[in-house]
């Protein structure tokens, strides 16, 4: 990937940072997508442009305004004057009981989870045609097993799944898409959904007995961005075995 460019949404903090890092370790300029985190964004840019000059930059957007999303991806191409991968990590995830869901509620996971991943790609897809470039997707294996108590977000994710196998056949043969699923990697920073005897729970379920890292899922991202030219149309489970058990 010396001198690509990828564009990796949500890109400020937790795993879109260490999915930043690594890409940019193995040799890509970055375009870090923020919305509410632009301070943070601009320390890992910071970061990164110190290992290698003007090899970083900033896009912010709130991905939920569809309308704005080809002006996105456009000044995103434009830092570097190419697009050679995508990676839609940006998500919204919160607990919505049946009984309690709002139409906010809806309008916000699925725009997140879903929606905002679709206009992503179909902005990216000329520009990531040209270079015969990638895509991936930052997915759930909640997509398939479903979280209690987390219809909206666990029926956007197993949009997001769809969504990527649907893509990989249109964009197919000069894009490639494939997808991610983490299991437990790093807990929620809000929800009571969390306790302790829950995390107990799921790390009781996993047969590596333990929670993920960050950097589990961008060395699959990098992997499939970088190290899989034959490989298009799939999702990764990152989620030490979990996934056998659910």
């Amino acid at each position: 990937m010396q001198g690509g460019a990828v564009l990796v949404t949500g890109a400020a903090r937790r795993i879109g940072a260490a999915i930043a890092r690594r890409l940019h370790a193995a040799g890509a300029s970055t375009v870090l997508h923020c919305h509410r985190s632009r301070d943070e964004a601009e320390r890992l840019c910071d970061e990164l442009n110190a290992v290698r000059a003007a090899s970083c930059a900033i896009v912010s957007h709130d991905l939920l305004d569809t309308d704005g999303i080809p002006g996105l991806v456009e000044r995103a191409a434009a830092a570097f004057g190419r697009l050679d991968g995508l990676v839609n990590n940006a998500s919204s995830f919160y607990a919505t009981p049946v009984g309690s869901i709002t139409p906010t509620q809806w309008h916000d996971l699925m725009g997140s989870n879903l929606r905002a991943p679709l206009f992503l790609a179909q902005a990216a897809a000329p520009w990531l045609a040209r270079s015969r470039g990638a895509i991936v997707n930052i997915v759930d294996i909640h997509a398939e097993r479903p979280l209690k108590d987390f219809v909206v977000y666990s029926v956007a994710k197993a949009g997001l799944a769809g969504l990527t196998r649907s893509l990989a056949i249109e964009l197919a043969p000069e894009v490639r898409v494939n997808g991610v699923a983490p299991g437990s990697i790093l807990w929620p920073e809000q929800g009571a959904h969390f306790a302790t005897a829950e995390k107990e729970r799921i790390v009781g379920q996993t047969p590596l007995a333990r929670v993920g890292g960050p950097d589990d899922v961008a060395g699959a991202v990098k992997y499939l961005l970088f190290d899989a030219p034959f490989v298009t149309g799939q999702i990764l489970a990152v989620d030490g075995g979990r996934g056998i058990h659910l």
